[in-house]
């Protein structure tokens, strides 16, 4: 398996890993701008323009696009992150020339036809909707909110359903003029790629863009806070963050390990004591996840509403245990996790692909496996305890609540208790 980069005078990014013995590739163009690069009025508008890019271009129609990509037995998506939005495809070697002319055209080419505009609006408001009657969805909405208040990082992706009533084309066609610049494209494959030969069609199809300065966003500013929604609801859905590092600082790794261990899988902390001793929930876990300038390491449950403050409450006494009595087993195990799940998860093209247009965005190269696997392995019980006393002691925190929530401690209360 070979990287090799290019870069367009244009600053226009291409990366490829060719991957042996594959008949199939990945290819997709990854953009740098998502929800975090909207405005509070343009709030939804980075998601709407990911949906509008299907509905047609110069040449092609949304049932043609469909088709050029599904006549072959391929697959063509899109999604729109806080940081990124990004527009793929899976199909067989020979057809990854269309695949990237397709991609190529939905990205540079969209028509943004009035009439389609008001179809897929009607689109995202059921999404919108469909998120509203999910609260193990939403409530991650809410603590993103309560992180990050008043900041574009801490709006939702979908946005509000009367912002997204009201755009209009000049809106899309705006965004894309301000955001959708060479310099913040990526091409991305892996399989059974030429990278020679992406490289030349990548001229041709990007090189004539103009560059131009990249997008400032605003920095990242964790406030924390607590948002309790009640509904009659079977669960309290409950969601705790705390203030983590960002993907660039070495303790992403640590505060990976330790989430985890944490509450990781099966034979994690959370899920051992909450779950299996007590029966307190179906559903608990611990993730860390980054962006370029922030972190949260968050926590999530759902229980009963008459059961809700002892859940709360073992959870915080377990992530006080854990600064004293992580154990070196612990460590070794979430280790190992992180090693197999990012091994294991890179052996298909897609998931490949995927990682080295992340690694550009982050990096502006791609580093060697090995990197990674060397610095998990770097990270000692006491990292991973000294991490964890951060987080009891002086990482900031948020709390969103979604349910039969009045028996649900405060979170001053879950705090207080951190610091008995």
């Amino acid at each position: 398996m070979t990287v090799q980069t290019h870069r367009l005078p244009n600053g226009f990014r291409i990366v490829t890993e060719h991957m042996d013995g594959l008949k199939s590739a990945s290819i997709g163009i990854w953009v740098q701008a998502g929800g975090r690069h909207e405005t509070l009025a343009q709030n939804g508008i980075a998601h709407f323009l990911e949906h509008m890019a299907f509905k047609g271009t110069a040449k092609r129609s949304a049932l043609q696009i469909a088709e050029a990509i599904e006549d072959v037995g391929g697959y063509i998506n899109a999604y729109t992150s806080r940081e990124m939005t990004a527009y793929y495809a899976r199909v067989l070697e020979n057809d990854v020339p269309l695949a990237l002319d397709v991609i190529g055209d939905i990205v540079l080419n969209p028509v943004f036809d009035e009439a389609e505009i008001e179809v897929e609006r009607g689109v995202i408001l059921q999404e919108i909707g469909q998120t509203l009657d999910t609260p193990d969805d939403i409530v991650f909405d809410w603590l993103q909110e309560q992180a990050y208040p008043d900041q574009p990082i801490g709006r939702t992706i979908l946005g509000p359903s009367e912002r997204v009533s009201s755009f209009t084309r000049d809106d899309l066609s705006g965004f894309v003029g301000q955001h959708y610049a060479p310099g913040q494209m990526i091409l991305a494959a892996a399989g059974a790629v030429d990278h020679d030969a992406l490289v030349a069609a990548a001229e041709a199809m990007f090189g004539h863009l103009p560059a131009q300065p990249a997008s400032v966003i605003e920095p990242a500013a964790f406030q924390g806070g607590e948002r309790r929604e009640v509904k009659d609801l079977e669960q309290v859905h409950f969601a705790l963050a705390l203030e983590g590092p960002n993907y660039r600082d070495p303790m992403i790794y640590t505060a990976q390990i330790f989430a985890t261990a944490f509450g990781g899988g099966m034979s994690s902390r959370l899920f051992q004591e909450v779950r299996e001793k007590r029966g307190l929930c179906y559903t608990i876990f611990a993730q860390a996840g980054a962006y370029a300038d922030t972190g949260l390491t968050t926590i999530y449950a759902g229980t009963s509403a008459d059961q809700i403050g002892e859940l709360a409450h073992i959870t915080m006494d377990e992530l006080k245990r854990a600064a004293c009595d992580m154990s070196p087993e612990e460590v070794a195990r979430a280790r190992a996790q992180m090693k197999a799940g990012m091994l294991m998860g890179l052996e298909s093209p897609s998931a490949r692909c995927e990682r080295l247009a992340r690694m550009i965005s982050i990096w502006d190269r791609v580093p060697d496996l090995n990197e990674a696997v060397e610095r998990i392995d770097a990270v000692t019980t006491g990292d991973v305890k000294d991490y964890a006393a951060n987080l009891a002691t002086s990482a900031g925190s948020a709390l969103a609540l979604y349910g039969p929530v009045s028996a649900a401690p405060h979170l001053d209360d879950l705090k207080a208790r951190l610091a008995a």
